[in-house]
């Protein structure tokens, strides 16, 4: 009789968990669809803190002055005031060879000369699963050895980019931290996962790929106190929906609204290139949802915010429609 007891009770809850996990992918979809609604604020708009990523031709001498020209055309009509070049990657020891960026210093003083009002970070990242190991103390020195050689260059600050990083990653908050006395006054940023839309997503997507795709809200609170920018790579969410993915950007907007105070700087990846490699990404993922999606964030929290923006990936890949569409739905809707 007993045995036969806990056997129902057994499959009752087997049959309740089932039924969860049916139920909250339909909630989770109703929920960021309703997101997607409404009118956004007039105000709901760059503030001039926008940022863009930038390919490795303009450090390693294939891009030139004329380039440099006709990209600072088109900056001057934006709301860009940072952009991060890519300058590594890292050795998989934590060494930086000069020869990755022949051509940095040279790009700086054009740069300075051209727009010296944008802030120029170095973009530096590595995979660390299976490459760089950040767990190792030598090999985070050296990363650390590397950063002080990228700033004697005259970059304004560096960008770290390393994939994938776990939520609640303590060798990482370590690195941010000492990070900070090298670069100095200048800027300290980090690109970040999503942040964890719904309870259990992230152990749940977890299982499925891995690793962390999404950080906990609470590991991401603690890497944007040790930085001034976070930007979260609110792109190739996997939603198969326009109406998910607007939802989705609302959702992380609101998110770090809440959790980063106002005195450090929120940027939402906006997907300025179309190789996602999944047809229906690409079809839901655009720089017009990704900028409705961060103008319904910002009316949902209730007040302007100075430092929020977009930040768009990535300059190689972007084409005139993207920055159309930056401009009509974030620069000037």
């Amino acid at each position: 009789m007993i045995a036969r007891t806990r056997a129902r009770r057994g499959l009752r809850f087997l049959a309740m968990v089932a039924a969860v996990l049916l139920v909250l992918p339909g909630v989770a979809a109703a929920t960021l669809t309703l997101q997607f609604t409404g009118t956004p604020a007039p105000w709901a708009k760059t503030t001039g803190h926008d940022a863009l990523w930038l390919g490795h031709a303009w450090v390693d001498g294939r891009k030139n002055a004329a380039d440099l020209k006709e990209l600072a055309a088109r900056l001057r009509k934006t709301g860009i005031r940072d952009v991060y070049v890519h300058s590594g990657p890292f050795e998989y020891d934590g060494t930086l060879p000069a020869a990755k960026h022949p051509a940095a210093e040279d790009f700086l003083k054009r740069w300075r000369a051209e727009l010296p009002k944008v802030r120029v970070s170095a973009w530096l990242g590595q995979k660390v699963d299976g490459g760089l190991d950040l767990d190792d103390p030598a090999t985070r020195q050296r990363v650390l050895d590397s950063v002080s050689g990228v700033m004697t260059l005259g970059f304004d600050g560096v960008h770290y980019n390393f994939e994938p990083i776990g939520s609640g990653d303590t060798e990482f908050l370590d690195l941010l931290t000492r990070t900070r006395p090298i670069v100095g006054d200048g800027l300290l940023s980090t690109s970040t996962p999503q942040i964890e839309p719904f309870p259990l997503t992230r152990p749940a997507v977890r299982a499925v790929i891995g690793h962390d795709k999404y950080w906990s809200p609470e590991y991401f609170k603690e890497v944007a106190a040790l930085t001034d920018q976070v930007a979260i790579m609110t792109y190739d969410s996997g939603l198969p929906s326009e109406l998910l993915y607007g939802g989705h950007v609302v959702r992380q907007g609101g998110l770090a609204l809440e959790l980063v105070p106002p005195e450090r700087t929120v940027l939402i990846g906006a997907p300025a290139y179309h190789d996602h490699n999944v047809p229906w990404v690409d079809a839901a993922e655009s720089v017009a949802t990704a900028a409705e999606g961060a103008r319904l964030a910002l009316t949902a929290y209730g007040k302007p915010r100075e430092r929020f923006g977009l930040a768009l990936y990535v300059d190689f890949a972007a084409t005139a429609e993207d920055w159309a569409e930056y401009e009509r739905f974030w620069s000037r809707p």
